[in-house]
């Protein structure tokens, strides 16, 4: 079952697609999820039975209803909105959401990562789709590609208790063959056991 088709409990205002006027919106949004994933409580749980620091389908289909609101839709993710994703990631100790979220903050943060290094980016709407393949609009012979925002990814990914083998992956896909050097040394960056 996708995320897409999850009946979601009522609309709750701020988490409103219409709402969401602007990446900072959408980023303050993202922290409403994550709250309910570390307590187990709050607007995105009701309804529904939900442990603390658990992270289900519908929490995950709540974070991509999020980053495709029709306000955002045609901008990059930013990195607020990476770093709200890269909390519910850490936030959730355990899953039950068949991999839904670890794909989406992999799209999102190479959606990012691409954009800040002046690469073209589809819509959100595409890109974090999990019927698009991240191959169709990743370009895998990056040039010039920006080495503070994989310094960043690298940041937001060094000691963490959750390792996501599909962003690294998409990562070095991301970086291509031109930047070979630094993607070699992409795990000794990411301080992580593989």
């Amino acid at each position: 079952m996708s995320a897409a088709s999850l009946k979601l409990p009522e609309t709750i205002a701020a988490l409103e697609p219409s709402k969401i006027s602007c990446r900072d919106s959408a980023a303050q949004a993202l922290a409403v999820v994550r709250d309910g994933v570390i307590t187990g409580e709050g607007p995105t749980t009701k309804g529904r039975v939900h442990f603390s620091r658990a992270l289900d389908a519908f929490d995950a289909a709540w974070c991509a209803r999020i980053l495709t609101a029709t306000a955002v839709d045609d901008q990059p993710v930013s990195r607020a909105e990476a770093e709200a994703l890269f909390e519910i990631n850490e936030a959730a100790a355990e899953r039950s959401d068949d991999g839904l979220f670890d794909d989406l903050l992999a799209k999102a943060v190479v959606h990012h990562a691409a954009s800040a290094s002046g690469l073209p980016v589809p819509p959100r709407t595409v890109a974090l789709s999990p019927e698009t393949a991240i191959e169709s609009w990743a370009s895998t012979r990056a040039v010039g590609v920006n080495t503070e925002v994989l310094e960043w990814i690298a940041s937001q990914m060094r000691g963490k208790q959750r390792c996501n083998r599909t962003l690294m992956a998409l990562v070095a896909t991301i970086v291509g063959a031109a930047t070979l050097p630094l993607t070699t040394q992409l795990p000794n960056m990411f301080d992580i056991g593989i």
